[in-house]
């Protein structure tokens, strides 16, 4: 427990912001959720919009503070790699011509 009264302000400015950001950052885990169900399902249509929403809500917690840039940065691109692999059709392997 604090022991000051400037750490028992500090603890109450803490839990504010704590619970400020907390739905920040839970509509960004939300929405990178939704458009994965989306990609793994097939609707590349609606997997598009929900990346670039997903996106949105990420660029916005980073640019708040809530997370670090480069969290941001790396969660996007995990999301656009899944993307494109999805919209990507499967390589055939060509079996070589046996000699």
């Amino acid at each position: 427990m604090p022991v000051t009264k400037s750490a028992e302000k500090e603890m109450r400015k803490t839990e504010r912001r704590r619970l400020r950001n907390k739905a920040v950052r839970t509509k960004a885990k939300t929405m990178i959720s939704q458009a994965e169900r989306l990609i793994f399902s097939g609707d590349l249509e609606s997997a598009k919009k929900a990346v670039a929403m997903a996106i949105i809500s990420l660029d916005k917690a980073a640019e708040k503070g809530i997370i670090h840039p480069n969290n941001a940065a790396r969660r996007k691109a995990r999301l656009l790699k899944k993307l494109n692999q999805a919209q990507t059709p499967p390589a055939t392997k060509e079996s070589a011509p046996a000699s």
